[in-house]
């Protein structure tokens, strides 16, 4: 169940309950597959989960492996799929309206759709969206991310975030109460900015009580600049189950090192996850730059990443592609590109409380296939993609790249995509 406690994959390979037959059509085979320890394989899914896993071509029987479908992935390099953890479906594709944003329930249940299809498209099979609540939009827009929720099923799984204003003084009465309503109706996440409320330890006591009355994870929005206000939330978070997420917390990386290092080591030892945002722009924050994520890793906090603002007024250029959040980890902040990827897969998976995925027997089928023949190269230039969710492809993007003719290509024996004429 997303945002609940990971659960462990079925042991059994094959054969188990709720297995696919030889003759289940829902069944797929992936074939010919790369996976990032060089191997290439044949991949068969089925009842959501990866059956089998063996050297390419020795799936089929006879020429084909019961009745469903195949699907050549030549070419491609097989992962994981990735997850995004730190989105804002209420206010995402609104940079380009005149005046602020709707929140007629409509053009957030569009926004929050769209949305989802378009990281879905890049790989995102999960997806925690962030959603204001109380002041002028009262529960609207919940309402409406909830039921994109529900159109969504089976192509994606989002779960929504509660996010109150205020939840101290006279004024955050109004705010408790909502917050409490919010979870009422289906925010299985409880959140919100303390940075903005007049008494933030006040705020994150507020908010770790009703998580705790309601069993739900905590996804706090900071910039995560002041040592004091950090060493008191992680005192306060230490050991709350099922967890608190810190996000997008680019405050660390100004503080000076010694105070860097020791709040990373009370992070740590309160459990605290950070998501950091490396596309830049976050909705509810007003800092810039990205969490020392090098530093964090190194005292042992987990570490995900999430793509933030999606063309929104804090990130007007936002793409949504975890990919791109990889590759600006691996490229800029100094993560290998395992290291960046799995803060955007397993790391990210993590957060929303999602069971791990390997590409092995057992685990679930939430795959994806991007070009390449190796994880660099993947996160260089993730152009065709496939995705696979429960256990069906649910997207593709194909991307084909001509050339005029030359003798270059002919020449040196270089890979061509495209075989027409371009003028």
């Amino acid at each position: 169940m997303p945002d609940s406690q990971p659960q462990p994959p079925h042991s059994s390979p094959s054969g188990s309950s709720g297995s696919s037959g030889p003759g289940d059509p829902a069944a797929l085979l992936l074939c010919g597959a790369r996976l990032t320890d060089g191997r290439t394989v044949d991949v068969w899914l089925g009842g959501g989960r990866i059956e089998a896993v063996g050297t390419a071509g020795s799936l089929a029987v006879g020429g084909t492996r019961a009745c469903g479908a195949r699907v050549d992935l030549s070419g491609y390099l097989l992962l994981p799929a990735p997850a995004e953890p730190h989105a804002h479906g209420d206010t995402a594709l609104t940079a380009d309206g005149d005046g602020p944003a709707s929140y007629d329930p409509q053009d957030v249940q569009r926004r929050a759709t769209e949305a989802a299809l378009l990281q879905l498209g890049h790989g995102a099979t999960a997806l925690r969206a962030h959603v204001r609540v109380g002041d002028v939009q009262g529960l609207g827009a919940l309402a409406a991310v909830l039921r994109a929720r529900r159109s969504l099923r089976g192509l994606t799984e989002l779960t929504a975030v509660a996010m109150p204003r205020v939840l101290t003084g006279v004024a955050g009465a109004d705010g408790l109460a909502v917050l409490r309503d919010a979870v009422k109706m289906g925010a299985s996440v409880v959140g919100g900015c303390p940075d903005l409320d007049p008494d933030p330890i006040g705020y994150v006591e507020a908010v770790l009580e009703i998580a705790s009355e309601y069993g739900c994870p905590v996804d706090l929005h900071t910039d995560a600049d002041a040592p004091a206000r950090l060493a008191r939330l992680a005192a306060m978070a230490g050991g709350l189950r099922p967890g608190v997420t810190l996000g997008p917390c680019g405050g660390l990386d100004r503080m000076p090192a010694d105070a860097a290092r020791r709040t990373a080591d009370q992070l740590a030892a309160a459990g605290v996850t950070v998501v950091c945002v490396p596309q830049g722009g976050c909705s509810g924050t007003d800092g810039r730059g990205t969490a020392p994520v090098r530093l964090l890793r190194a005292a042992g906090v987990r570490v995900a990443a999430g793509s933030g603002a999606l063309r929104d007024l804090s990130n007007p250029v936002g793409r949504g592609d975890p990919l791109e959040a990889a590759y600006l980890l691996a490229s800029r902040y100094g993560l290998r590109p395992e290291e960046a990827y799995d803060a955007v897969s397993a790391s990210a998976r993590a957060v929303l409380g999602l069971p791990e995925v390997r590409v092995e027997a057992g685990f679930p089928a939430e795959l994806l296939a991007v070009r390449g023949d190796g994880l660099a190269a993947a996160l260089s230039l993730a152009y065709s993609r496939i995705v696979v969710h429960r256990g069906r492809v649910v997207a593709r993007t194909s991307a084909v790249r001509e050339y005029c003719n030359s003798a270059t290509s002919a020449e040196w024996g270089l890979p061509r995509q495209g075989r027409g004429e371009v003028s």
